[in-house]
């Protein structure tokens, strides 16, 4: 096997990423602290065609150059938006019928290999706080609320590393 350069890679412009059909995914990403973790979500939404990422509360916005290092310039082709009440937000696209999925360790939550995503509706995914998680106040409010099933000794993962999981995992289900 031969590695393939980056001009055998086929990838989009910004152009043509803004015009392509997105996968029916909106990130919305709770009171991030972490400047690389936000970087890493642009750029795994970008390798999916995620719809749009909300930035809530805390979250840092672009331009930034901390958030720039690890997204490589996804910024500039992932629409995105700041909300600073992340509740406020999750009653809104409620109201317009899209399913709001909090990605948390909770009683009673879906695993992720067990949710079967409804390919006509769209989803919010929120991925909370690197140290409290998603607010219960956006638990109480969610559709569903899913748990990424862990094995060993720590059961929790970084926010990037959960995002790239959950996005891949749905993606995947999605695409069929």
């Amino acid at each position: 096997m031969r590695k393939l350069k980056n001009s055998e890679l086929d990838r989009l412009s910004i152009e043509e990423f803004k015009e392509s059909k997105k996968t029916p995914l909106i990130v919305i990403l709770d009171n991030i602290r972490s400047l690389n973790n936000i970087g890493s979500v642009f750029r795994t939404s970008d390798a999916f065609l995620i719809e749009k990422i909300y930035l809530c509360g805390i979250t840092a916005k672009p331009p930034h150059k901390d958030i720039h290092k690890t997204a490589l310039g996804s910024t500039e082709t992932v629409d995105w938006e700041y909300v600073e009440n992340t509740l406020t937000l999750v009653e809104k696209l409620k109201a317009k019928n899209i399913k709001i999925i909090s990605i948390e360790q909770a009683e009673n939550a879906t695993m992720l290999n067990d949710f079967t995503p409804d390919e006509e509706t769209r989803y919010a995914i929120v991925f909370g706080n690197e140290v409290k998680g998603v607010q219960q106040e956006i638990v109480n409010t969610s559709d569903v609320v899913i748990e990424i099933p862990q094995y060993g000794t720590k059961h929790s993962l970084n926010i990037s590393v959960s995002a790239g999981v959950v996005i891949w995992d749905l993606f995947c289900k999605l695409k069929g």
